[in-house]
């Protein structure tokens, strides 16, 4: 069953409908247990050792979150083939049996705490999602704050997952990244995040320090010579041949679909949503492949690469210039009103777009709540991930398992992830 989703339609009352006895802190190993037997089934019923425990209460609960907080990642090897690639994803926290019967503002204060990367993505897609549910609007100023705040976020988690990732040996650039590093927090830190003179401030420095890495271009374009130009041409140096592929990026026009399944849909399988049949690539790449619709390069994680870091380039200069609302990108964030008591947001954060669903009881308690975050599109186990390595033919063998990994980071999951490689004997 299919349907309409605008700002004043209405969804089946079932859609959205789990239980709505709230569930205490204590019951969180009870919930889990299903999902856990799911994942050894998953690994061929290899025992799993058990987690470590932290105690009872909410405590214990957020730690046993946080360790099965990863990804694990298995490639098979055929010879010179990559015959398969299988991931088991990251077990969820039932939030929506968690915070049943609620107030929303629990939810909201938990995010932070639930969600350590993007977690201000989260809470403005919560609130927005809450506000569209109460058919509330914003202001003007309001929506600014919360862009603002979205963009100056983004920008830190951009440049850190830069920084970690392609420049964290190079110690010609530590004076620089550590100069990074002191601006990005001030830049998060700072309490109207972009919008005072102190984040302002911040945002130039940020530019200045890029200058010293090799950025000051306004296409993003790293000086020739420079660690991070020396990087992207050692990725255009591929280790394995391809299957030839069409690309499918996500963007703002996939909302209502994304939105219909995630209502029609529940935790124990969110993370593998499906667009009938087809699961997009969303991220810095996917959005500029959607606003600008260049030729896709000869190496898709040189083209990540190079995409993260000319977004980076244009959001430090959004914020420097005073991050006027007018002048921002279209459809950072977006909510959606899906009639009595629902509602919806989706928010482009670092790593994509992601998205957030709630739905109240008739006192205003959270009675639904279901999220996607980008990484479980571009980890979907027919993703854009799986879909650039399976079938691939290995030109260069010795450097094939570094350069897997490289494939991996450039999506930046949101997540730890394992990489296990494994012999087979046909492909």
């Amino acid at each position: 069953m299919r349907w309409r989703l605008t700002r004043t339609s209405r969804i089946p009352a079932n859609a959205c409908r789990k239980s709505s006895r709230p569930t205490s802190n204590d019951e969180l190993r009870e919930l889990w247990r299903p999902q856990e037997s799911r994942r050894r089934r998953a690994q061929g019923g290899r025992h799993l050792p058990d987690r470590p425990r932290s105690g009872r209460g909410q405590m214990g609960a957020r730690m046993n979150l946080a360790v099965r907080n990863q990804m694990e990642i298995t490639v098979s090897l055929a010879g010179e083939v990559i015959a398969a690639v299988e991931i088991l994803p990251r077990v969820r926290p039932p939030l929506a049996r968690l915070f049943a019967g609620k107030p929303a503002s629990s939810l909201l204060n938990a995010l932070p705490r639930l969600f350590s990367l993007c977690a201000a993505a989260h809470q403005v897609a919560f609130l927005s999602a809450i506000e569209a549910a109460r058919g509330v609007g914003v202001n003007l100023a309001t929506k600014q704050r919360r862009i603002t705040l979205v963009v100056a976020e983004r920008l830190a988690e951009l440049l850190r997952s830069l920084l970690v990732t392609h420049l964290a040996q190079d110690i010609n650039s530590a004076a620089a990244v550590r100069a990074l590093m002191q601006d990005v927090s001030v830049l998060v830190g700072g309490a109207t995040a972009g919008c005072g003179p102190v984040s302002r401030e911040a945002t130039a420095r940020i530019a200045a320090a890029l200058a010293a890495l090799g950025i000051s271009n306004e296409d993003g374009a790293p000086m020739r010579g420079s660690p991070l130009a020396l990087r992207i041409t050692a990725l255009d140096e591929v280790a394995f041949k391809p299957v030839p592929m069409q690309h499918s990026f996500l963007s703002a026009a996939d909302d209502h679909d994304i939105i219909e399944w995630l209502l029609a849909n529940d935790v124990t399988v969110c993370h593998r949503p499906d667009l009938e049949g087809r699961i997009p690539e969303t991220g810095p790449w996917a959005r500029q492949m959607v606003r600008q619709r260049p030729s896709p390069g000869r190496s898709p994680p040189a083209e990540r690469l190079k995409a993260r870091i000319a977004e980076i380039v244009g959001l430090c200069t959004w914020l420097k210039a005073g991050a006027h609302i007018e002048t921002a990108q279209d459809a950072i964030v977006e909510s959606y009103g899906l009639g009595l008591r629902r509602g919806a947001a989706a928010v482009e954060c670092a790593r994509g777009r992601l998205y957030h669903a709630v739905e109240l009881d008739r006192q205003g308690q959270m009675s639904c709540f279901e999220c996607l975050a980008p990484t479980e599109l571009n980890f979907h186990v027919r993703g854009p991930l799986v879909r650039s390595l399976q079938s691939a033919v290995l030109t260069k063998r010795p450097q094939a398992q570094a350069a897997i990994r490289r494939v991996i980071e450039s999506f930046d999951p949101c997540v730890a992830f394992t990489l296990n490689f494994r012999e087979v004997r046909d492909a």
